[in-house]
């Protein structure tokens, strides 16, 4: 599983990226998280608003900080 952050690097972004983290170590699951902070390739994804989340390809989350529960949700 894939999972990126997408976002400059702005304190939600990080807090979006730990959340993440974190979600992905409860879960147990084998999941690589990446931070993207390249405009173009977070305009590539059609995400105009940061904090996003992406996994496997799928937009999840665009402009806000997503909840653990519901990443957990994602990476069912």
């Amino acid at each position: 599983m894939e999972i990126k952050v997408l976002g400059p690097g702005c304190p939600k972004c990080q807090q979006t990226a730990k959340i993440v983290k974190d979600a992905v170590a409860e879960s147990g699951l084998q999941a690589s998280v990446e931070k993207v902070t390249d405009t173009m390739e977070i305009a590539g994804y059609g995400v105009f608003g940061t904090p996003a989340v992406v996994v496997d390809g799928e937009v999840k989350s665009v402009g806000k900080i997503p909840e653990k529960e519901e990443i957990l949700g994602w990476l069912r």
